[in-house]
């Protein structure tokens, strides 16, 4: 049986989907959720999972041979969490948890990491058998958020001319089906994009897309966090996403490899396609 937490999510319900496609029959699925009402779509077993309640984890992770333990999004607070979940899953006997950690979670200089690197090793501590999916950024951090781009015709950011080597949820999710229904030869993936691009060339692709002329502007990294807190962000979450713009610029999200191409056996979505999906949405 695997299990796949916080399977309502973005990365879960892909990673539900992409063992499904991979001939995991259902009846051997579990969504592990904190709102089972959510996850009624889903067509697999659900059971209740809240990484702030232990009880409903051991419930959640009872017979489970294999866990995805998707990380949380809960800044700041995600270290405890995923410590429950790492608890639960060795009091249940789980034979393997796989993880989402981000690019280089032990050297990176990007803030995003420090918790990822915590659990990490709290994760090596706890004896289980473990594989580490280090993934990079997501497609998806920008072409779900062009509209103001394209209101205003600029793209602003902190990245200067850094490579980003982003790639799509779901290949960082078919990348999990492979590790989850195979014996995986490594204990850690660096994942990302087969191709890197600046935010110049990705203002240029919506350009020549969506026909409208959109700049890229760089700004120092707290004009960029008091533009994002401008239009509405948190602020936690809008110093996530300026520090992360400097870490790109450094190259914490570049990586020159094509590992997650040849662990799902394709080339990683490009930034072409992605943005075509996005301005038909």
């Amino acid at each position: 049986m695997i299990v796949v937490t916080a399977a309502t999510g973005h990365l879960g319900r892909l990673a539900v989907t992409a063992l499904l496609d991979r001939g995991v029959p259902a009846d051997r699925i579990v969504a592990a959720v904190r709102n089972p009402d959510k996850a009624a779509d889903l067509g697999v077993e659900v059971r209740l999972a809240d990484y702030t309640r232990p009880e409903t984890l051991a419930t959640a992770f009872a017979g489970a041979e294999k866990v995805l333990l998707i990380s949380s999004n809960a800044m700041g607070e995600r270290l405890a969490q995923h410590r429950n979940a790492v608890d639960a899953a060795k009091a249940a006997g789980v034979g393997l948890l796989v993880y989402t950690s981000v690019l280089r979670a032990d050297t990176t200089g990007l803030g995003l990491a420090v918790e990822h690197k915590a659990t990490e090793e709290y994760i090596t501590a706890s004896g289980l058998p473990h594989v580490f999916l280090r993934n990079g950024w997501y497609l998806e951090n920008y072409t779900e958020n062009l509209a103001p781009a394209l209101t205003h015709g600029a793209l602003l950011g902190s990245a200067e001319n850094g490579l980003v080597s982003a790639a799509a949820r779901a290949d960082y999710a078919a990348a999990a089906a492979v590790v989850l229904t195979t014996d995986a030869p490594a204990k850690i993936y660096e994942l990302a994009g087969d191709r890197g691009f600046t935010m110049t060339e990705l203002a240029a692709e919506v350009s020549r897309q969506s026909g409208k002329e959109i700049a890229y502007r760089d700004l120092p990294q707290a004009e960029y966090f008091a533009a994002l807190t401008g239009a509405g962000v948190p602020e936690q979450y809008a110093d996530l996403l300026a520090d992360s713009d400097v870490g790109v610029a450094k190259g914490d999200l570049h990586a020159s490899d094509t590992v997650l191409s040849g662990l799902i056996g394709r080339p990683t979505t490009s930034l072409a396609d992605a943005v075509s999906v996005a301005l038909k949405n």
